[in-house]
């Protein structure tokens, strides 16, 4: 019963993720939403190698949407760096890629799926850091109905986790927390600039 329960919001996820990837992707291809690369290269790593860490760890089902998610990161990153996204690649966000990338050897060098969630999931959180930017100065350029699913999707994947620990629960709550970041900075500076504009 429980395991119906846990198979069902793992598919509710998927879809979610589907649902909000199908169309971002159709954005980015039309040049409507023009993703930062750096973020999406970041985020495309460490959510692949968090899959396979959240399966070591029992995850279940649940990891399903991370893993899922992880390629189309890995598609969306390649997409926004052929249709020439965000291209404004500024010091501090080399500073945020080159700090990911090394702490990358980190979680190689441990053999604990918790240790590698933990580092990679900081990874990913300073994968955050040149999207908050982006979407700081130029808020219209990105999709809010994107991060909303995307919070959905991250909640129906930690409802459906087959083993609760710190180790398959981290990431997907910490995306929720930065994708909901990400929609409040959207949503303020739209109404901030809306309201500029009269």
């Amino acid at each position: 019963m429980e395991f119906n329960i846990k198979l069902i919001f793992s598919v509710i996820a998927i879809v979610l993720a589907l649902v909000g990837f199908v169309p971002y992707i159709a954005l980015i291809i039309r040049g409507k939403v023009k993703p930062h690369v750096f973020s999406w290269v970041i985020w495309g790593i460490t959510t692949t190698v968090v899959f396979f860490a959240q399966l070591d760890a029992d995850g279940g089902v649940g990891a399903w949407p991370i893993g899922l998610s992880g390629f189309v990161t890995i598609l969306i990153a390649i997409l926004a760096y052929f249709k020439r996204g965000d291209s404004t690649i500024t010091r501090a966000d080399w500073g945020f890629l080159i700090a990911a990338l090394a702490s990358l050897p980190l979680w190689y060098m441990t053999s604990d799926p918790l240790w590698t969630v933990i580092i990679l999931t900081a990874i990913d959180m300073i994968g955050f850091g040149p999207t908050y930017r982006k979407v700081y100065l130029r808020p219209f350029e990105d999709s809010r109905m994107f991060f909303l699913i995307m919070i959905l999707r991250s909640v129906c994947a930690i409802v459906a986790l087959e083993a609760y620990s710190v180790t398959t629960v981290l990431f997907p709550l910490s995306l929720a927390l930065g994708f909901l970041i990400v929609l409040v900075i959207l949503q303020y500076r739209r109404m901030v600039l809306a309201n500029s504009a009269f």
